[in-house]
């Protein structure tokens, strides 16, 4: 920078990015501390705080003892020392390897002062900062021989395909999901647990249907709080009972079409449990269903070590334990292509339009185009759930029973039961309903642990 650049500067006064200092005293590595955990920036040295410039001195020695101050800052940083005039100014960069520390604790720039971060904020600043991993940290509330659900663990381990012959302890340990000391990890209660409502509040996904286009009327609302698989499953069947579905009629053929692309839907879904950021206690995965388009958020918004520019291009991943053991089971393929997905599978399908909003939270807006209706088409209307029960021609109560074997292929008569308030002798009569239509097919046998497959 050159001297009228400087003086600039110095007119302006002390901000978010400028450090004012007559000479290099006690107080200077904090500031070069805080300028590292936050956004970069100057600190001049010969220049009061009220920007009255009286020099410094300059020499091989005073550098050199600037140098050994330095040196206190941890992690190492490069900060580039300059001589202009009678000052000294300091460059510091914004650090790539936050937090850093000194001998005289933590330090952030809070606008133009540096505030030393208490015990908590320390805490909070390194989950920020995703130094501490939520998905990998032990869950103080769960007891593992109470609250883990052995139905879970046996539908993941069949998506995974992996043989049950495996010791459950062995495999869920080299899963991150439980401990050496046997107690699950937040992983594990959000994959194996019967509910996540008093263990893991924020790990509910919550579905709204709104009348019309604003958040004035709920027509139905839905809090899911279930193991992550089925959280997932129950909020994509919320959107679509409740979205439009159109129906393309060629040579007596039916075809159905919804008005978001399914691989789009489940993708944003996906995606919106396994990278929220679950540090943020107060707020849930968000399905709001409205008129004119679905708005699906998270908490967090990007991750801090991923720059805005790289977004859709590069991935950072939140939580990579949740992350891991989505892609075993083929939910996610690889990390960092699911933004691609979304966009191709939208701009492919042509019904709808594709927004994405990154603030605090992280948000995926899908718009509806109107569709007209024409010859051999029709326009589903069925805002608000009857597409549900038109599905592949069948009726409401043989529909219910398809979506809860989407939801959980493992699922007994028994639980069918009690899900759906209906005899098991009623049950039996409408699942051999389905087998006969060939929607359904049983694999397996139940000392196997056989499970049911939606084949239409």
């Amino acid at each position: 920078m050159t001297l009228k650049e400087i003086k600039k500067l110095i007119e302006l006064g002390e901000d978010y990015h400028l450090e004012l200092k007559e000479q290099a005293e006690k107080s200077l590595i904090e500031e070069v501390c805080a300028f590292a955990n936050s956004s970069g920036g100057k600190i001049i040295l010969g220049v009061t705080d009220k920007g009255i410039i009286k020099g410094t001195s300059t020499d091989n020695s005073t550098r050199s003892k600037l140098q050994d101050t330095l040196k206190q800052l941890e992690p190492a940083l490069d900060v580039k020392i300059s001589v202009i005039e009678n000052m000294l100014i300091l460059d510091v960069p914004k650090g790539k390897e936050k937090p850093y520390g000194c001998s005289r604790g933590f330090f952030v720039r809070i606008g133009p002062t540096t505030q030393k971060l208490s015990r908590n904020e320390i805490v909070s600043f390194f989950e920020k900062e995703g130094r501490i991993r939520f998905d990998e940290l032990e869950n103080r509330k769960a007891d593992f021989e109470n609250d883990f659900d052995d139905k879970a663990y046996q539908r993941f381990i069949q998506l995974a395909r992996i043989t049950p012959s495996i010791d459950k302890n062995y495999l869920l340990k080299n899963l991150d999901c439980l401990t050496d000391g046997n107690r699950l990890t937040n992983a594990g209660v959000l994959f194996f647990t019967k509910s996540t409502e008093f263990l893991l509040l924020q790990a509910t996904v919550v579905c709204v249907l709104y009348k019309g286009n604003e958040k004035l009327h709920i027509l139905d609302k839905k809090d899911f709080n279930s193991n992550i698989v089925e959280n997932i499953e129950n909020a994509i069947l919320f959107v679509q009972r409740h979205t439009n579905l159109e129906y393309k009629i060629e040579h007596l053929q039916r075809e159905e079409i919804p008005e978001i692309p399914e691989v789009a839907l489940r993708e944003s879904i996906i995606n919106a449990v396994c990278h929220r950021d679950y540090f943020q206690k107060g707020s849930n995965v968000m399905v709001e269903v409205f008129d004119d388009r679905v708005e699906i958020s998270n908490p967090g918004g990007i991750p801090s070590e991923l720059d805005p520019a790289d977004f859709g291009k590069k991935s950072v991943c939140r939580n990579p334990v949740i992350a891991s053991l989505l892609h075993r089971i083929d939910y996610i393929e690889r990390i960092g292509t699911g933004i691609n997905r979304i966009k191709n599978a939208v701009k492919e399908y042509g019904k709808c339009t594709v927004d994405f909003r990154i603030t605090g939270f992280f948000a995926v807006v899908y718009k509806f185009k109107h569709i007209e209706k024409k010859d051999g088409t029709l326009n589903g209307g069925l805002n608000g759930g009857l597409n549900g029960g038109l599905n592949g021609g069948l009726n409401e109560s043989l529909q219910e029973i398809v979506n809860q074997i989407k939801a959980n292929p493992g699922i007994q008569a028994k639980e069918l039961s009690e899900k759906l308030d209906r005899s098991i002798s009623t049950l039996e009569k409408q699942i051999k309903q389905l087998i006969d239509k060939k929607i359904i097919e049983r694999r397996g046998s139940k000392k196997t642990g056989g499970y049911w497959e939606v084949v239409k």
